[in-house]
């Protein structure tokens, strides 16, 4: 069990990390004024949002299995507040994810509208929700 933890922490740290750096790639996209700028940052961009997958997949995935570990040593495991709660954010994470891949899109056609100040906004969502999950983990209120 210990070893799924372990791969699951692994990959959502790979997650986040593009989570946190793909939408300021974004902002630094909004306002790069030259193309050749612009060409590099959409191929950094693809990339990262490749590594992202993978990293949010895994995650994922050792993520069910550790809950499916914990739930067959203790299936109580399974009625704990606190779970429901940080699987909420986990499928608030998913949608912050596909936002994400439709931006990548976006910002490869060129057809951005957003501003840089609203990236920069929209940037800070996965660090309250990581906040949100390691306080739940750790502290598992009532």
């Amino acid at each position: 069990m210990l070893w799924l933890k372990a791969f699951h922490i692994i990959f959502v740290v790979t997650w986040f990390a593009g989570l946190f750096y793909l939408p300021r790639l974004f902002v630094y996209h909004a306002e790069a004024a030259e193309a050749v700028v612009r060409e590099r940052l959409k191929v950094m961009e693809r990339r990262l949002l490749g590594i992202t997958h993978v990293g949010g997949a895994l995650a994922l995935v050792f993520g069910a299995l550790t809950l499916a570990a914990f739930a067959q040593a203790s299936p109580a495991y399974l009625q704990q507040g606190w779970l429901h709660a940080k699987l909420a954010l986990v499928a608030l994470l998913i949608g912050y994810h596909a936002v994400l891949v439709r931006m990548v899109g976006t910002f490869a056609r060129d057809e951005n509208r957003r501003s840089s100040r609203w990236l920069r906004l929209f940037n800070e969502i996965p660090a309250l929700v990581l906040i949100a999950i390691v306080l739940l983990v750790v502290v598992k209120p009532g």
